[in-house]
């Protein structure tokens, strides 16, 4: 059984790579993966961190590339070098893409046309509203119109699915393999003395005296007025808590890191860093006291490692970690980002309730799961 995997972002690669691992190790299947690096730098961090080398690399990446640029080049590709060309070569059993990128439906696209099955890792989030997030809910919408093969990590995102009248047996509730791949570093920082010391000695912010706010805001509906608001609210907690740091990690959009630079540099206890690789940010999660975020990915590690998290957007696809009380919607008002700040800095009891381990995303066997529906699955593939 031959299974092509593509991914093209750093939060694909993480969540795809334990599943990757596990197909390259299994003696019947034939594992081929793809980068179409629509994101390249942050990509190859994660790839590397895995160990994990692409078959193919399509280098996609341009400056000030927009979504229908990518989505081009995934699916033809520069001078027919994309995944339509990978097919013609592979002819691969089953293709697997994850999440909600660019990338994703591009190579959806590409196998639907080759009339090649596709599985969709993660599927069946959903926010209800076309353009939040933009583009990411159309996409994931329009993956699962023509994906065969549904890898739901909650019973929500299968409910998600069943109301828009996806064939119920093609519906897997898996968990998410972003907690598998999160698992999997966390141990290996928590088992290397030596290593915790080196990741301590790159951020000078972090002390056992003295506890900080990890923060990131990237989303494209964030921008503009919304990410001033928010930056407004940071300005305002770092002068209510003078003692407390508050650690930015600045998306490289223009339009993000100006704004924030702008509102944010030269006060003593807002740390601007740049975008850090996946070992080195979940280390950040680990030590950090709260997080701010508009990252969907974060919403569903966060809990696994006891850390509140205030969610930086009107509304989000991941609703179950706010029904499990790991996770509070904030929006991008600074009064209630202060106030809710505020409350879990201030209230012990609201702080330990929102801190229980409890993560409704999965306990760290999604690839397992996925791995013996692939097997079940690989006599019937060819019929779709």
């Amino acid at each position: 059984m031959k299974v092509l995997t593509i991914v093209g972002t750093r939060p694909e690669a993480i969540k795809m790579a334990p599943l990757v691992k596990a197909i390259q190790a299994e003696p019947h299947f034939t594992s081929v993966l793809c980068a179409s690096a629509q994101h390249r730098a942050m990509l190859d961090q994660a790839l590397n961190l895995f160990e994990l080398k692409p078959d193919y690399d399509l280098n996609l990446m341009l400056p000030d590339q927009l979504p229908h640029d990518i989505l081009t080049n995934v699916v033809g590709g520069y001078q027919g070098c994309g995944v339509w060309h990978i097919l013609e070569i592979e002819r691969p059993d089953i293709v697997l893409v994850q999440g909600d990128t660019v990338t994703t439906v591009g190579s959806a696209l590409a196998a639907y046309f080759a009339k090649i099955p596709v599985g969709h890792v993660e599927a069946g989030l959903r926010t209800g509203k076309l353009d939040s997030p933009w583009p990411e809910e159309g996409n994931r919408r329009i993956t699962t119109s023509i994906s065969s093969h549904h890898f739901a990590p909650t019973e929500a995102a299968r409910s998600n699915l069943l109301a828009e009248n996806v064939i119920e047996t093609s519906i897997h509730v898996t968990g998410n393999t972003v907690i598998d791949a999160m698992l999997h570093v966390k141990n290996k920082i928590e088992k290397d003395i030596k290593l915790q010391q080196n990741l301590s000695a790159k951020f000078p912010f972090i002390s056992d005296s003295q506890n900080f706010i990890l923060i990131t805001i990237h989303r494209r509906e964030s921008f503009g007025h919304r990410l001033e608001e928010v930056c407004t609210a940071l300005l305002q907690i770092s002068k209510l808590f003078p003692h407390l740091n508050l650690v930015l990690s600045v998306h490289p959009n223009p339009r993000v890191k100006n704004t924030i630079f702008k509102y944010l540099s030269n006060t003593h206890n807002i740390f601007l860093i740049k975008p850090q690789n996946y070992l080195n940010f979940l280390f950040l999660m680990m030590r950090s006291h709260i997080i701010l975020t508009d990252s969907g990915g974060i919403q569903e590690e966060a809990p696994s490692l006891g850390k509140p998290v205030l969610v930086i957007r009107e509304i989000t696809e991941r609703p179950e970690a706010l029904l499990a009380g790991t996770a509070r919607l904030v929006g991008t008002n600074a009064d209630r980002i202060i106030s809710q700040v505020e409350l879990l800095i201030s209230d012990s009891c609201q702080y330990n309730v929102m801190s229980q381990i409890h993560n409704p995303y999965g306990d760290g066997t999604a690839t397992k799961r996925i791995l013996a529906i692939l097997r079940e699955l690989h006599p019937k593939l060819g019929d779709g």
